[in-house]
C-alpha cells in the first residue's frame, strides 16, 4: 500500500493574524486618505479665484509662466521651427473651463489663423513646434476679459472672466498667403476649408 508523506506548514499564530489584519485596515485607511487629501486638495484649488489658482497652478511641476502670465505645460515636445503671426496652424484642441467642463472642440485637424485668435492662443502656438501638444491655462485677460460669450441662440458659452484651459496638439503650419492659395485651388475644384469654427477666433460669439 502506498502513502503520500505531506509537509506540514506550522500553524500561524494568532498575534500574526492580528498584526496582518491591522496591516491590511491601515493601508486601507491610506489608500482612502491619499484618495480623499487629492480630490480636496483640486476641489480647493477649483474654488480659488483666477489669480490665486494661477499662482498654485504654477508651483505645479513642469508648469511654466510666460512674462504674459500665459501658463503651460508640455505633453509632448515638437521638433523644428514655430509658426509665427503670418502662419495658419494645423492643430486638434479641446477647451474646457477650470471645473473640466468642455466648452469647445475639434473633430478633425482644424486650421486657424495664428494672429487671429485670442492673445493667449496666439502666444501659445508661437511657442509651439510641430509635433508638439501642450496644455495651457488662459486668464481672462489674455481670453475674453469680462464679457460672457454667447452662441447664436443667446445661450451661455463662457461665463464673464472665465479662465480657459485647452490642449492642444500641432500638426502643421504654412504662410497665410500659401494657406489661401491652396484653399483657392480646393474650392476651384469643389472642395471647402477643413474643420470647424477655431477657438478664440475673432469676432465670431461662442468662440
Amino acid at each position: 500500500m502506498s502513502s503520500v508523506t505531506a509537509v506540514p506548514i506550522a500553524p500561524t499564530k494568532r498575534s500574526y493574524l492580528v498584526w496582518i489584519w491591522v496591516g491590511i485596515v491601515v493601508a486601507i485607511a491610506a489608500a482612502v486618505a491619499l484618495a480623499w487629501v487629492g480630490t480636496s486638495t483640486q476641489a480647493v484649488r477649483d474654488s480659488l479665484p483666477n489669480d490665486k489658482f494661477l499662482a498654485a497652478n504654477k508651483s505645479q511641476a513642469n508648469v511654466i509662466e510666460t512674462a504674459s502670465g500665459l501658463q503651460y505645460e508640455v505633453l509632448k515636445e515638437g521638433t523644428g521651427a514655430s509658426p509665427t503671426e503670418g502662419d495658419v496652424a494645423l492643430v486638434m484642441y479641446k477647451g474646457t473651463l477650470r471645473d473640466g467642463t468642455q466648452f469647445d472642440a475639434s473633430q478633425q485637424p482644424t486650421p486657424l489663423p495664428v494672429a487671429g485668435m485670442i492673445p493667449g492662443f496666439t502666444e501659445a502656438l508661437k511657442l509651439m513646434k510641430k509635433g508638439g501638444k501642450y496644455r495651457i491655462w488662459i486668464k481672462p485677460e489674455l481670453g475674453y476679459g469680462a464679457e460672457p460669450r454667447k452662441d447664436q441662440q443667446g445661450r451661455e458659452v463662457l461665463p464673464a472672466n472665465s479662465l480657459l484651459v485647452f490642449e492642444v496638439e500641432l500638426f502643421e503650419f504654412m504662410p497665410q498667403a500659401q494657406f489661401m492659395q491652396m484653399m483657392q485651388q480646393q474650392q476651384q475644384m469643389g472642395g471647402g476649408m477643413p474643420g470647424g469654427p477655431p477657438p478664440g477666433a475673432e469676432p465670431p460669439q461662442g468662440r
